[in-house]
């Protein structure tokens, strides 16, 4: 999808749909054609992205081609165009004390089970608006829907992450009310989203303890770029070898500023802790 991660460089179609009990409306088409290359990047803090690159060169005078700048700067081009949007997105989430929260984790680690158990519990006390980020399905925002909140599924087609401007032109659909609590679901994966900002005002990463503890240092920079880390499923530590201290310990080394919640959206143990979490961040 973009040159910034190494995503399919084919066209690709996203879609924007608007699910309202059974009902699915397509909201939204566009496409994105980026070209690919390879590169590695580096974080310095949070959502600012500082990226290396490596070329490698034949040539005895080690000069760059012009090819290559251009995808130099074409990259920059896109993190810059990004990161502006999501500023506006900020702004705008400030202007209505809206707080929006980019849940992010690899596939099954319970990302759309928490979002459940969450809304089914609070809806009464807090209104929720939910962004669905998948390759394909409305699976996922389908269940969402169930719950009575409004919710838009953002499929990305061949991308592997969300970004400023899908963010930008879904909120325009849900159109949240003032003082209302945003919760995006992004796509699968520990590595892309980390480094794209949507404008959130929290980065909330989700590991479940079927995962193995090193997870924090296999993906570095989505727990770098995390505030809260959820170590979801321990209704099954009993049945699993996991330490719970070690996967902290990893993930402290990344970011010693972490905030862990230990919760099982199956049987609900530990959720009261998040919702206070979510309850004081509104506040605030």
């Amino acid at each position: 999808m973009c040159v910034t991660c190494g995503c399919s460089s084919d066209e690709n179609e996203v879609r924007f749909i608007k699910v309202d009990g059974t009902t699915v409306q397509h909201s939204h088409m566009h496409s994105k054609t980026y070209e690919h290359h390879e590169h590695s990047h580096s974080h310095e803090s949070g959502h600012n992205h500082n990226h290396s690159h490596e070329h490698h060169h034949h040539d005895d005078d080690h000069q760059h081609s012009p090819h290559q700048f251009k995808e130099i700067d074409l990259e920059r081009d896109i993190l810059h165009k990004n990161d502006l949007l999501a500023e506006r997105n900020k702004g705008y989430f400030d202007a209505k004390n809206i707080f929006a929260i980019n849940l992010v984790s690899s596939p099954g680690s319970g990302k759309t089970s928490l979002l459940e158990r969450t809304i089914a519990d609070l809806k009464s006390e807090i209104a929720f608006n939910v962004i669905e980020g998948d390759q394909q399905t409305t699976n996922d925002a389908d269940r969402i829907a169930a719950l009575n909140v409004p919710v838009i599924q953002i499929n990305t087609g061949k991308g592997c992450h969300l970004d400023s401007e899908m963010i930008a032109q879904a909120v325009k659909e849900l159109s949240p009310k003032e003082g209302s609590l945003l919760m995006i679901e992004n796509v699968g994966n520990l590595v892309c989203p980390s480094m794209f900002d949507l404008g959130e005002n929290s980065r909330v990463v989700i590991i479940s303890i079927t995962e193995g503890e090193d997870k924090p240092i296999k993906y570095p920079d989505m727990f770098y770029s995390s505030q809260v880390c959820i170590i979801n499923k321990i209704d099954l530590l009993p049945y699993l070898k996991f330490d719970i201290e070690k996967l902290k310990e990893y993930a402290k080394k990344v970011n010693p500023n972490l905030v862990f919640f230990e919760v099982s959206a199956y049987t609900g143990e530990g959720m009261e802790a998040w919702y206070t979490f979510l309850k004081k961040s509104l506040k605030s």
